[in-house]
């Protein structure tokens, strides 16, 4: 338990991963945390020095307790499609541990969205984890919604339709629907300023402290777009026109029952088409307008889409 009014001790699983390596680089630059990263025996993830290693065994809970006594909070980070036993493992031992503070593995599109969550059934753990801390009482979560990364959504074709090492599109409907997405680097800053807040309010501010955020879903983006405003900042960062590009149509809603389908009959391939379900017309995707962010109350700079569109042709472009 925190000795003062302010987390100090920070566990992560996932933290030399994908987007959890985002999330210790900052909380690093804060300065006012020991972090400790929660490894399994066969990890290869290379971790910075300020980090301090803690090797766990999955198949054996008690180190995974060992490993979070003492800790004011445990953040999970963990692939998108991990199976739900996968992170009831590290929620169930916080909660054996006392761990006060869990953000789970939201880091997605608003699964606080009944409808969005009934036809994409793979958000469902992201419920199911947030009602489990709740119940077991000890823990407290604060799950942080992000919608789909940015620069990892464009750099695919799947994902947000938009084949950037061949200049072509497929715009879904008529390519106008916005969705909140964020970088990766902006959730790391998310979760670094999260934390930083008094546990109880200080001062004037009475809203910026976590326990305004107990067992609540919150929002942090970087960007509300469309596909064509991607599509606009993929032009400026190439220097080219519309003409040099390949645009196609497809009903989101046929996109998405074709997705579905392949996942019935087993075809993997299926999960980013189902994932244009954020692209309906009826502002499932676009939390911003919706729900609301905590950019300004966490101090979250503007950040830039070209840069963010750069990234990923670079990342387009990797083997």
């Amino acid at each position: 338990m925190a000795a003062s009014n302010h987390i100090t001790k920070i566990a992560i699983v996932g933290a030399g991963g994908n987007s959890g390596s985002y999330m210790t680089e900052a909380l690093i630059k804060t300065g006012k945390h020991t972090i400790t990263a929660i490894t399994r025996v066969d990890s290869q993830n290379k971790l910075p020095e300020a980090v301090i290693p803690s090797t766990v065994d999955y198949g054996k809970p008690e180190t995974l307790v060992e490993a979070l006594r003492g800790q004011d909070a445990l953040v999970i980070t963990l692939n998108s499609r991990a199976p739900k036993e996968t992170e009831m493992r590290p929620v169930n031992a916080a909660w054996e541990a006392g761990v006060p503070w869990v953000l789970p593995n939201e880091w997605s599109p608003d699964t606080a969205n009944e409808a969005l969550v009934k036809d994409v059934s793979f958000f469902q753990p992201k419920v199911d984890t947030r009602n489990a801390i709740a119940r077991l009482g000890k823990s407290s979560y604060i799950a942080i919604s992000t919608g789909f990364w940015y620069e990892l959504g464009l750099s695919m074709p799947a994902g947000f339709g938009i084949d950037l090492a061949n200049r072509a599109v497929t715009l879904f409907d008529e390519g106008e629907t916005k969705i909140s997405t964020s970088t990766r680097a902006r959730t790391g800053r998310a979760v670094a300023a999260l934390l930083g807040l008094p546990v109880r309010s200080e001062g004037r501010n009475k809203e910026a402290c976590l326990e305004n955020f107990r067992n609540k879903v919150v929002y942090i983006n970087s960007f509300t777009v469309s596909q064509k405003d991607m599509l606009d900042s993929a032009l400026r960062v190439t220097g080219t026109r519309q003409d040099d590009w390949t645009i196609t149509k497809e009903p989101a809603r046929e996109r998405y029952s074709s997705g579905l389908k392949e996942i019935q009959e087993g075809k993997h391939t299926g999960f980013p088409r189902l994932m244009s379900r954020v692209f309906y017309p009826d502002g499932c995707g676009d939390f911003e307008h919706n729900r609301g962010t905590l950019n300004s109350l966490l101090g979250l700079p503007r950040e830039d889409i070209d840069e963010a569109t750069k990234e990923a042709i670079d990342r387009s472009r990797s083997p």
